[in-house]
């Protein structure tokens, strides 16, 4: 049990090790909450503690509506935006952290009636305080320690509204006047917690996912429905892992195009030329394809472990193009056409291209059939090799050379024209493979 409060409270249990049980939390949670929801006058909110150490009430959508009004308007668009995640499929057990179910009595002063009896609403003020709130009115010594002395009601007699007809206030003429006289106590409802995010008021709206409803659908789904309700000094805000996904999809996109600049700078400087990087580089778009096609048929999602894993297909994939125009260039350079060289080159380059893809993928297939604790992530990562490389592979041996044919320079360096006598070591029409014992391959 933890987080006592007037409304509301939490139980924590802990589940049995993975390989003791047959079925994961979502399952397990997903016959529970049938029974949760049945009970009335509750409403039972039921997950798990996110990874890399957040709380337990913490869910994977966290969308913050942040407001320049009163708290009441904040609470009508939480519930016009609660009412849509109710009715989308994708959201589980969507919660907000704005409720205005915590009981408070509201004193209001007649402040004519109390002028009538000569009673100022200072002292009505500091006779509520005293009675109910307490104050510290002095303090003595004993052995060397200060005790604070608090004059207050005793615990018994401020419990209940009618406690009120028992505490009296001294009137202008010097008589005992019941407060209840001069007051109207009435029962209202009042927020919790009055939460804030960048100084401004604001409400978390907070959900589970489905199994087959991605973090970015949701948040798509939230920008969406908030663009409907929201008024006037109203805005929208992430938090907790919603806005750590958001982060990392722009973190991706930077990520991403630096290691192409960085591949293409090294493969232009190995090539002396910008075209040969720009053919080598065409395998990457191949792959993703492959990658987020895995993906998608195994209802996977580009999270964070998905994108490590697309950044190491970036280095994978590219070799195959290395393989092919690098030997191609070779065979241009010993007098072949670049049609010509271009094909032998991929037929040549065919074996250990698919050795190298063979050894990759059946790597990564531990990884995509991953069981046990922590299996999802591995299982990300693993997908997206698989199917990137194999895609990728497949696409790369006839894609790369065709784009090589058209946008090949007409010459290479060490290319002879016609007319020039073969270098030393060398043999014209011959592939590497074919020249004499110590000649340059």
């Amino acid at each position: 049990m933890g987080r006592p409060a007037i409304t509301n409270g939490s139980v924590t249990f802990r589940a049995v090790d993975w390989e003791d049980r047959s079925r994961t939390m979502a399952e397990i949670f997903a016959q529970m909450r049938p029974g949760a929801a049945r009970v009335a006058g509750a409403d039972i909110i039921l997950g798990m503690p996110l990874p890399l150490g957040q709380g337990a009430r913490e869910r994977p959508v966290n969308y913050v509506i942040t407001t320049s009004g009163s708290y009441e308007a904040l609470n009508a668009v939480a519930q016009a935006m609660m009412a849509a995640m109710r009715v989308n499929p994708g959201l589980i057990a969507p919660e907000s952290d704005l409720e205005l179910n915590k009981p408070e009595l509201r004193v209001e002063v007649d402040r004519d009636r109390a002028a009538d009896m000569g009673v100022q609403v200072s002292v009505v003020a500091a006779a509520i305080e005293t009675m109910l709130g307490g104050r510290t009115v002095t303090r003595y010594k004993k052995n060397a320690e200060q005790y604070d002395v608090i004059v207050q009601t005793a615990p018994t007699g401020r419990t209940t509204p009618e406690d009120i007809d028992r505490i009296y206030v001294r009137g202008g003429a010097g008589e005992m006047i019941p407060l209840s006289s001069l007051v109207r106590v009435r029962e209202a409802a009042t927020p919790r917690e009055l939460n804030h995010f960048g100084q401004r008021r604001a409400v978390s709206l907070k959900a589970n996912l489905a199994p087959d409803y991605s973090l970015g659908e949701a948040l798509v789904f939230m920008d969406r429905t908030a663009a409907q309700v929201l008024g006037p000094g109203d805005s929208t805000d992430l938090n907790g892992a919603s806005r750590e996904f958001r982060s990392s999809q722009g973190a991706l996109g930077i990520v991403f195009l630096l290691a192409l600049v960085f591949i293409f700078l090294v493969l232009a400087a190995q090539f002396e030329s910008f075209v040969d990087p720009f053919v080598i580089l065409l395998s990457v778009p191949l792959s993703m394809i492959g990658a987020l096609l895995a993906l998608q048929w195994t209802g996977g999602s580009l999270n964070v472990y998905s994108q490590i894993g697309l950044i190491t297909l970036v280095g994978l994939i590219t070799k195959h193009g290395i393989l092919i125009v690098e030997f191609a260039n070779q065979l241009r350079q010993q007098g072949r056409d670049t049609l010509e060289a271009v094909i032998e080159s991929a037929s040549l380059r065919l074996r250990p291209i698919l050795m190298t893809t063979g050894a990759m993928v059946l790597g990564a297939v531990p990884l995509a059939l991953a069981t046990g604790a922590g299996a999802e992530s591995r299982q990300q990562i693993g997908w997206v090799i698989v199917g990137g490389m194999s895609l990728g592979t497949l696409l790369t041996l006839f894609v790369v050379p065709v784009i090589y044919t058209l946008l090949a320079r007409r010459r290479v360096p060490g290319e002879r024209t016609e007319g020039e006598t073969p270098a030393a070591g060398s043999v014209a029409h011959g592939s590497p493979a074919d020249a004499a014992p110590g000649a340059s391959s």
